[in-house]
């Protein structure tokens, strides 16, 4: 039976094209940041997309819990909340001399994971598998 194609749950259609328009909106963020004159993590963090990503992501959590979707859910809201961590570490290290040059090379790496949890993340929504620990 597992060559047959399944019907998908009612519901998980919309719920996974709302994954894929936070995705986009993480995306838009962060290319915002590159192409702009914000910093990638800025415009994630503090730039409307991303803000109104994490917004819908709180409100239809619920609508994903116990399917395949919820890995989706907690990966974007864990990506947005560590970058911010991670921006308040680097940006108080910024603060003293000593700790300026640890502070860009955590900007750096801090760029590429971002942008390596959008790229993860949305691959596996594209092939329909959850994303983090759940895809173990």
């Amino acid at each position: 039976m597992s060559g047959l194609p399944q019907t998908p749950p009612p519901g998980e259609e919309s719920l996974i094209r709302v994954t894929h328009l936070v995705y986009a909106l993480h995306a838009f963020s962060a290319l915002t940041g590159i192409f702009g004159a914000a910093s990638v993590i800025g415009a994630f963090l503090v730039g409307w997309p991303s803000l109104i990503a994490v917004i819908i992501n709180y409100v239809k959590r619920p609508d994903a819990n116990g399917t395949w979707l919820e890995s989706h859910f907690r990966w974007q809201i864990r990506t947005f909340w560590f970058a911010a961590l991670w921006a308040l570490i680097a940006i108080v290290c910024a603060l003293t001399v000593i700790g300026l040059p640890l502070a860009i090379v955590a900007w750096c790496v801090l760029t590429l994971w971002l942008i390596y949890r959008v790229a993860r993340g949305w691959l596996a929504l594209s092939g329909r598998r959850p994303v983090g620990d759940a895809a173990a």
